[in-house]
């Protein structure tokens, strides 16, 4: 990367309408002193927040398609939300949060069933060889670890202790996910290992964390001027090469069904969120199950292709998994 400098004339384009973008649309303002106006938020769909899209009715129902566990040690966070206000004005974000859980502290009492009872205390049940492998991953550098897998990693009997059955069920892990975001957890979240049995130390939001974190941060960014543009999907980075620098001159898109071109100038930025957790996700029902979305969009393998046509990018896009079929 070049060491550009931000100037006041510059324009930010944030691809993705996810808490990544309005997090970076946040810092821009506070933290680097760019105009609001300049920054324009381009999201596929019509709604802001990414996976944190909490909707319904009393009757249709509700859902939320992810959401994020947070802890008292995601400092990133709560330096953020220290300067966004709560939607009634009241305190911050971040001090809402602090108090909800004051009040509310999380404390499971049914983590594991097993032949229908309660297991009060399970055991983690780890052997001396799954400790020696989680120690090992922990220590060994990402590059190594390559493109393998959790299950590549452990032997079979790992995946039937109750260590596995705490940590898959509260990370969303399967035995097939990558080893290198095994890690990646393992070494964020150890220090709550020991209270997984309760779920001890998880802090919660008073609402879900749309109505909490995505409704109060959008407020504050469109009361300083932060533009969104909805049903804007970003097919293609337009790429330039000078030097050893790498540029974007266009973005290309699709909006409301038309194609077409962004013009990016030299001293603009963009910034894009490749890869999500609800990414190609539809909904079932009780009594249907969802349609596979396999469709190719910005944080899918094919946009990065597109680009990597033109102009040489690292390549990491055989992490991401386009289908689950």
């Amino acid at each position: 990367m070049s060491d550009r400098t931000l100037d006041d004339n510059a324009a930010i384009y944030l691809v993705g309408g996810g808490i990544a973008s309005l997090a970076a649309a946040a810092f821009f303002i506070r933290d680097g002193d760019i105009p609001g106006r300049n920054i324009t938020v381009l999201e596929e769909s019509g709604k802001i927040g990414g996976s944190l899209d909490a909707a319904g009715t009393a009757e249709a129902g509700y859902i939320m398609r992810g959401g994020r566990m947070i802890e008292n040690k995601y400092l990133c966070t709560y330096d953020l939300f220290s300067s966004i206000p709560t939607l009634d004005e009241s305190k911050t974000v971040t001090q809402e949060i602090f108090d909800w859980n004051e009040t509310m502290k999380t404390s499971s009492k049914s983590r594991l069933f097993r032949d229908g009872q309660r297991v009060s205390a399970p055991k983690l049940g780890l052997s001396e060889k799954h400790i020696l492998t989680i120690e090992r991953l922990e220590l060994e550098p990402e590059g190594m670890l390559g493109r393998s897998s959790i299950a590549d990693q452990f032997d079979a009997s790992f995946f039937e202790t109750d260590f596995w059955f705490m940590w898959c069920t509260t990370f969303a892990f399967q035995a097939w996910h990558s080893a290198v975001e095994f890690k990646r957890y393992l070494v964020r979240f150890t220090h709550m290992v020991s209270g997984f049995n309760t779920l001890a130390g998880t802090m919660r939001t008073v609402y879900n964390q749309y109505d909490s974190m995505v409704r109060p941060l959008q407020k504050w960014l469109l009361e300083r001027g932060v533009k969104f543009s909805f049903d804007t999907c970003v097919t293609d980075l337009g790429l330039r090469q000078e030097g050893k620098d790498l540029f974007v001159d266009g973005l290309g898109c699709e909006h409301h069904g038309q194609v077409e071109e962004i013009e990016v100038n030299k001293q603009d930025f963009v910034v894009v969120t490749l890869g999500s957790m609800t990414e190609s996700s539809s909904f079932g029902s009780m009594d249907a199950a969802p349609v596979l979305n396999a469709k190719p969009n910005v944080t899918s393998p094919s946009f990065c292709t597109t680009a990597n046509e033109r102009v040489y990018i690292t390549d990491r896009t055989g992490f991401f998994v386009p289908t689950l079929g």
